[in-house]
């Protein structure tokens, strides 16, 4: 389990990935949660679904149809405004990368 300030800190990144995904095509819960979990992340649905939730409120995902129940899988792509900002985080993942990793200054 992670500390609250770890959690806060990956939460940012986890973001970027669901956006990055949600860029090339739809994506869903179990999926997403499967694919984090390829890189190390090791999140609970408890973490994950809020999290799509307020990209949704944010308008960074757009929700594909309507479920027929809670459980039901819901698909998400992403948005117009969600496609300027992967733009802008790309550029400043890439700007801390070369500051970070490759002590570029």
């Amino acid at each position: 389990m992670l500390e609250a300030a770890d959690r806060e800190i990956r939460l940012g990144i986890w973001k970027i990935h669901i956006l990055h995904h949600a860029a090339a095509h739809e994506v869903w819960g179990t999926w997403l949660l499967a694919e984090l979990a390829e890189h190390g992340h090791a999140l609970s649905p408890g973490t994950l679904y809020p999290a799509l939730a307020r990209m949704e409120r944010h308008g960074w995902l757009r929700r594909s149809g309507k479920a027929d129940h809670a459980r039901a899988r819901q698909s998400f792509r992403i948005t117009p405004a969600g496609r300027r900002l992967l733009t802008e985080l790309r550029r400043e993942v890439a700007e801390l990368y070369d500051e970070v990793v490759r002590r570029r200054r």
